[in-house]
């Protein structure tokens, strides 16, 4: 199937509307509103001009928000809403059981008992920047097409219905007030075929959706256009752009995660990254966006859902997943991730150049699992004795040694790899270097640190973070050996500090991987 192509109409910027497959043309409307213009809509000016910030690469960790009508039914997952209404699914089967005929109680009769009334944006800021994130992206609209801002394009909002309040704008305060960095998600592009099909001479649906339903009246705008799965077109691209550039306007996020479908609209996503960094100059802040595939990967940052990557990276990247092994949003019966485990995968990620994005799935009522509170706190408290050696921190020659072999690619992450003190993580700050054990034992040693790594190098110092005084270490032929005292001085995973008197390895070639767009 030929992808569609798409561009943007006159409401957004005064040009005439354009057909989906044709080419899209830069114009002078990428400009920001104050008349800035230095990023147009192609691969080759976005890379010159475009520089990922230093606060991303920093941050280390973020906290992801699925929060939305979606977590009223709390069955199953966040994609409650699309398989309602599959006939094969048990989603379907659940809602007909509790609910009843989805001609008499479809998707938007959720709405009205998405209250909200628990929900305290400010508690939940403390917690995330308890749990040690420095950046928090909530999603400003998921599939199911509810925004959960105050929106003029999309009237199915939460400000007019629901929770009657606007989530975003009231996160974004509390956020920032954290001292935070603000990022937010749209997933606008996938509601024109989350709820799709086709209408035979009856009225009914044909193929999976073959049964009387709400969504069979076009009138109801929440759910999209009922395009094939996957289907864009002119309108879709048109809507997409007048959503994300009101979230610009109106929220000013330094992060906009977007879902894997971006790129099948790639000269309208174009368009969007021009206006947003040209925006991000006027506001004097660096700005990141999140896409899946299909893009460079120095003019926006690489994301692999629930998966993480075999091999250090030369670009940043980011991991986005989920306390919750089964949904993205609140579900009852959820299974969760211990802290030991997202640790490891934080502390995996970090040493190959990547950022972990870790969300959480409130409920309707806008509480927060005391389970998965006790998750982030118990992160949180990792992090005050070793962030040192996450935050602020850039890849060594190698990410690290061991003979475990852990999950690699999307989707991968849900299984718990057993690390044992032989396998270690590095990272690196000016002239320090931290070796992280995944396992905890009487000692440690690091093959990595040979007599030819340490050639230049004086090694200094040698501290475990969270422990009092110096370690003892002798170097041997098979590498470092660093004596560790009796007891840990956390859970999870342990950083030794080692001090040289200049970067260690730095006459050494990075041993990272580069899969970057050629132009």
């Amino acid at each position: 199937m030929k992808t569609t192509l798409a561009l943007f109409t006159a409401v957004l910027f005064g040009t005439a509307p354009l057909f989906a497959d044709a080419p899209a043309k830069p114009v002078a409307t990428v400009a920001s509103p104050k008349g800035t213009a230095v990023f147009q809509p192609d691969w080759k000016n976005l890379s010159e001009h475009y520089q990922i910030p230093e606060w991303f690469k920093d941050a280390k960790f973020g906290i992801f928000i699925h929060w939305g009508v979606y977590s009223v039914p709390a069955y199953d997952s966040e994609w409650y809403p699309r398989n309602m209404y599959v006939k094969s699914s048990k989603v379907w089967k659940h809602h007909l059981e509790t609910f009843g005929p989805h001609d008499k109680f479809g998707y938007k009769d959720f709405i009205p008992l998405f209250k909200a009334e628990k929900f305290d944006a400010v508690e939940w800021a403390a917690l995330f920047k308890e749990a040690g994130a420095k950046y928090v992206v909530p999603v400003a609209e998921h599939h199911d097409g509810f925004a959960m801002y105050d929106s003029a394009h999309n009237p199915w909002n939460a400000v007019k219905m629901g929770p009657k309040k606007d989530i975003i704008a009231l996160l974004k305060a509390a956020i920032e007030s954290e001292g935070l960095i603000f990022g937010l998600s749209s997933h606008r592009l996938e509601n024109n075929w989350f709820y799709n099909g086709k209408l035979d001479k009856t009225g009914l649906f044909k193929g999976k959706l073959d049964f009387p339903s709400d969504t069979l009246d076009k009138t109801i705008t929440l759910y999209g256009q009922r395009l094939a799965r996957e289907g864009y077109n002119a309108a879709a691209s048109t809507d997409f752009l007048a959503h994300t550039r009101e979230l610009i306007d109106k929220y000013q996020p330094q992060l906009i995660w977007f879902d894997w479908s971006v790129h099948r609209i790639r000269p309208t996503f174009n368009q969007f990254l021009a206006y947003y960094y040209n925006n991000a100059l006027d506001w004097g802040k660096g700005v990141v966006v999140n896409t899946k595939t299909g893009f460079p990967n120095n003019i926006q940052v690489s994301d692999i859902e629930r998966g993480k990557s075999a091999v250090m990276k030369k670009y940043p990247w980011q991991t986005d997943t989920s306390v919750g092994i089964r949904s993205w949003s609140h579900v009852n019966f959820e299974k969760n991730k211990t802290p030991q485990q997202i640790v490891h995968d934080l502390v995996d990620i970090v040493s190959k150049n990547g950022n972990l994005l870790l969300n959480i799935g409130p409920k309707a009522d806008g509480t927060i699992t005391d389970e998965q509170k006790k998750v982030l706190r118990s992160i949180g408290q990792w992090l005050k004795v070793n962030g040192e050696a996450i935050y602020g921190t850039r890849v060594w020659i190698k990410f690290g040694e061991g003979g475990t072999k852990g999950t690699s690619g999307g989707f991968s992450d849900s299984r718990v790899i057993r690390y044992s003190k032989a396998d270690l993580r590095f990272t690196s700050k000016g002239d320090a270097l931290y070796v992280i054990a995944l396992g905890w034992g009487d000692s440690l040693l690091v093959k990595s640190l040979d007599k030819k790594t340490l050639a230049d190098a004086k090694l200094l110092d040698v501290t475990l973070l969270g422990a009092e005084g110096k370690l003892q270490w002798e170097q041997t032929d098979g590498g470092l050996k660093i004596t560790l005292p009796a007891k840990p001085p956390c859970e999870y995973a342990y950083a030794v500090k080692l001090t040289f008197d200049k970067p260690v390895g730095a006459h050494l070639p990075h041993d990272w991987e580069d899969k970057s767009f050629k132009y």
